[in-house]
């Protein structure tokens, strides 16, 4: 059994751990409203760009641009993991990375190549375990304190790059999309060929008849790359609500915990404190009757 200076020494240190989770709660919930103010903006831009390039793809038919139509082929496969640099948030990094897993073992079972680009080290920790002969980059945002247009700009030239030299058929992007504190779901999301869905309730084949100036194939040279920018984009910002929110609620039940741990250890303190005074008393008495 634990003596009294053992469990006042535990008790402090939890009291210790319990401010430091309540902090970072704190500071999670003041930068989760940023996160989800900048996630939130960012999907009607993306998804508008979908229905643009739904309508451009339409006119310009067969004569596409080959990230729109890609290589006719889906014999190699590069999946681009996007999670969080740092831990500390319960299973948000996990889900996605176990996402990931499921579709590179589903390809290899049927008999494609894998390549995988981890943007943020828990992904590339987690990743690593099991397919570190994959993993042919990691990208690295740990001293990126607010994600940018540029971050997602300059992974998206990445993967143009790698599909110019004819390294990969078909990209997929794999991030969490934010839906609550408590809710984030892991997305996998096809980015080459450029998927280019129309919006919800509004068809490429429906409404105004477009003009374009110059020319929609010179026009989908520079939008699909953008595209792929923008989509990355809303994955990283995604992310950041998604960590955010997760980490906060990861905390707060940190906090608690060490509430009960706290209220546990007291308890047993007590009780023993009380047990050893009564046993000093009991010797004192002993003494006494014995004189």
């Amino acid at each position: 059994m634990a003596s009294l200076k053992d469990l006042r020494n535990r008790i402090a240190s939890v009291k210790a751990t319990q401010k430091i989770t309540k902090a970072m709660q704190m500071v999670a919930a003041a930068k989760l409203r940023r996160a989800q103010e900048a996630a939130e903006a960012a999907r009607p831009y993306s998804e508008r760009m979908g229905v643009v390039l739904a309508n451009i793809t339409q006119a310009i038919g067969d004569d596409a641009p080959a990230l729109m139509t890609g290589t006719g082929k889906d014999d190699v496969h590069l999946l681009v993991v996007c999670t969080a640099e740092r831990g500390l948030c319960g299973g948000f990094n996990a889900q996605i990375a176990r996402a990931a897993r499921d579709h590179v073992r589903s390809l290899q079972a049927d008999g494609k190549t894998v390549k995988i680009i981890c943007v943020g080290k828990k992904g590339f920790d987690i990743l690593r375990r099991d397919f570190a002969k994959l993993i042919i980059e990691r990208i690295d945002l740990r001293e990126v304190k607010q994600i940018g247009f540029t971050n997602a700009d300059a992974i998206a030239k990445k993967v143009i790059q790698l599909f110019n030299k004819g390294e990969f058929d078909v990209c997929t992007l794999f991030y969490s999309q934010f839906k609550s504190v408590i809710s984030q779901i892991p997305t996998a999301q096809q980015l080459i060929p450029a998927a280019a869905p129309a919006a919800e309730g509004e068809s490429a084949s429906e409404g105004a008849v477009y003009e374009y100036e110059p020319e929609p194939g010179e026009i989908l040279s520079d939008l699909i790359p953008r595209n792929i920018s923008v989509q990355i984009f809303r994955a990283l910002l995604e992310n950041a609500a998604g960590e955010m929110g997760a980490k906060m609620s990861a905390m707060d039940n940190a906090t608690r915990n060490a509430g009960d741990m706290i209220n546990r250890l007291s308890i047993t303190y007590n009780r023993q404190r009380q047990a050893q005074i009564t046993k000093e008393l009991i010797e004192i008495i002993s003494g006494a009757e014995a004189l």
